[in-house]
């Protein structure tokens, strides 16, 4: 998300995405002086999303602190811890992008499973998809409903050209375990050129038409998700993305804690140009 600059810092009382569901029926070629047709075009409508929240604590003893005397050692242990947290944070996030938005009492954000369903349908951003179809995602079940290298191309070909409007394609396909080793499976005879940009990032990745193919293992292994990215952000709200508190003192232990916030959601703009194979 970071590296495709889907990383939007937002305020306000709800997140609002503006959706792009049509193209805009205004576009025509003219010759000279020919009147332009300046109707109103309704391709934009709005999901609101909710803010969601996560935090963690960093705490010092007081023993920590006589033992680690001076400041600048104290500085650096909180550092070390505070770095720590972060990245803890960032797992839970990452691992997150992947639920249904049901987790911890429906306290997490709301992931793939939810923007782009394994049924393709569902309320996600306010909006009701079985009323509204335009903004249901795409899906398809695996033949047989298995992974196999006799039919896993010809299954993701299938979802794959669901989800191309004009230039418009997927950009990212996210899997788990099961069909990223199935699709590796069907290209050992083939050589295989890794992503230099996305291996840096820590993601070993191989191509597929356009797409970069990753595996992720905090994507369920019986599922496979071809992401147009241009359609989806993990907004996060301007004053809580990863933000240290102020450090406070226990009032019942000899200790010191400093909390981290972040708050947002995974929005998405365009739920038809997103898809799921799946078993």
């Amino acid at each position: 998300m970071r590296e495709r600059g889907n990383m939007t810092l937002i305020t306000g009382r709800d997140i609002v995405r503006e959706l792009e569901y049509a193209d805009n029926g205004t576009v025509s070629f003219y010759n000279g002086y020919e009147v332009l047709d300046t109707s109103p075009a309704d391709v934009l409508s709005a999901a609101v999303f909710e803010y969601k929240q996560l935090a963690g604590n960093v705490t010092v003893s007081g023993l920590e602190q006589i033992k680690n005397s001076g400041e600048q050692a104290i500085i650096n242990l909180l550092e070390a811890r505070i770095g720590n947290l972060e990245r803890s944070m960032e797992n839970s996030l990452a691992s997150s992008l992947f639920s249904d938005g049901t987790g911890t009492s429906s306290k997490e954000i709301g992931g793939l499973q939810l923007v782009v369903a394994d049924a393709g349908t569902g309320t996600c951003g306010g909006i009701n998809s079985s009323t509204f179809t335009f903004w249901q995602n795409k899906q398809a079940t695996a033949t047989s409903s298995a992974f196999s290298t006799t039919n896993i191309q010809s299954d993701m070909n299938s979802l794959y050209i669901q989800l191309v409007r004009g230039t418009d394609a997927p950009d990212l396909v996210v899997a788990g375990s099961t069909p990223y080793t199935t699709f590796l499976a069907t290209l050992q005879t083939l050589q295989r050129v890794a992503d230099s940009r996305l291996a840096d990032l820590g993601f070993t990745a191989v191509k597929y038409l356009n797409s970069d193919v990753v595996y992720d293992s905090n994507c369920a292994a019986s599922r496979m998700y071809f992401l147009n990215t241009n359609y989806l952000r993990l907004e996060t709200a301007a004053n809580r993305d990863f933000v240290p508190g102020e450090a406070k003192e226990s009032i019942n232990q000899d200790a010191t804690v400093v909390p981290m916030f972040w708050s947002g959601n995974l929005t998405c703009s365009n739920r038809a140009l997103q898809g799921v194979l799946h078993t």
